[in-house]
């Protein structure tokens, strides 16, 4: 069964848009979902679909500024002026907190793919105690702490001219421009998202999935991408908390694995105790809507049911 609801931001001016898809039977487990950068979480409906069938709860909220959690279309893109980045971790906390209080009693998973493995990377340095694992894929590779520096000031020199709406086409081109390189020629914008010829044409021509991504979004994202790529935000990760990293071994926003790999080392020589890696050949940055994506959902699936039952 699939529903709808909205909860208050924690922007004190939006209604964030959330999907629950419940099993038919018994709730196993519950998985929330969070999604990446200028997309939606009805985008994961199949996947969604796949876990019901083995019994488990899956739930997901569209960000501030994607989806449907926007009230009009220059929100698009758009976090929150002052704490954007908190605001996305403080709103999956608040949907974790309410869900969990309708089954305390199930072991509840969260996923982030993409934007969304930075948010979830930051959440669980906070808040990874009473999880039953994090699953993080198409992660993204780490960057130098100058870059960062220098794209944030960058991104708040516009905002201060231009505004924090304002959407720049250089910043744009600096962050993902690169993106499809590797693929030449190129038949898209975005071949580098998937292989699947099929689930290509739907997001390229999907209107929620082709804006640019404000200064705003982007000072808030390299914000948090800075945040987890200190060496030391490893060690604030609960050593008990098992974390699965899967990535296309050729989504070039995870360095084509080299950088998923060394997120995995780092967390390893950290201390984790239960550290995955998986990385899917030949697959692009979505995992999820790739061709191989029936193994990849048996594959997360198992991965999560051997660590609770």
């Amino acid at each position: 069964m699939k529903d709808e609801f909205y909860f208050p931001s924690k922007d004190g001016n939006t209604e964030i848009h959330t999907i629950v898809w419940k099993p038919e039977g018994e709730v196993k487990a519950v998985l929330q979902m969070v999604h990446g950068m200028v997309e939606y979480i009805d985008r994961y409906d199949e996947f969604a679909n796949y876990l019901c069938e083995q019994g488990f709860y899956v739930v997901g909220n569209d960000h501030l500024g994607h989806g449907k959690s926007v009230q009009s279309k220059s929100e698009y893109g758009y976090f929150n002026k002052k704490n954007g980045n908190a605001c996305l971790i403080a709103d999956m906390h608040t949907l974790r907190t309410r869900i969990a209080k309708k089954y305390p009693d199930v072991p509840y998973f969260m996923l982030g793919h993409s934007m969304g493995s930075i948010l979830m990377r930051q959440y669980m340095q906070v808040y990874g105690n009473g999880l039953a694992g994090v699953l993080l894929l198409g992660v993204v590779a780490e960057q130098p702490q100058s870059a960062l520096r220098v794209g944030k000031m960058l991104c708040r020199g516009l905002a201060a001219v231009k505004g924090g709406h304002h959407r720049s086409r250089l910043v744009d081109k600096m962050i993902t421009g690169s993106f499809n390189k590797r693929f030449k020629p190129a038949l898209t914008r975005a071949d580098w998202v998937t292989s699947d010829a099929e689930h290509l044409e739907k997001y390229v021509n999907d209107p929620l999935c082709s804006f640019v991504f404000t200064v705003n979004a982007y000072y808030h994202m390299l914000s948090g991408l800075q945040q987890v790529s200190k060496k030391e935000s490893a060690f604030m990760i609960p050593k008990s908390l098992p974390v699965l990293l899967a990535a296309g071994s050729d989504d070039p926003v995870g360095n084509c694995g080299k950088g998923v790999r060394k997120i995995y080392e780092r967390y390893k020589k950290a201390g984790i105790e239960d550290v995955t890696l998986r990385l899917y050949a030949g697959d692009r940055h979505e995992l999820l809507n790739e061709t191989d994506r029936q193994q990849v959902y048996v594959d997360l699936y198992e991965w999560m049911k051997s660590r609770i039952w």
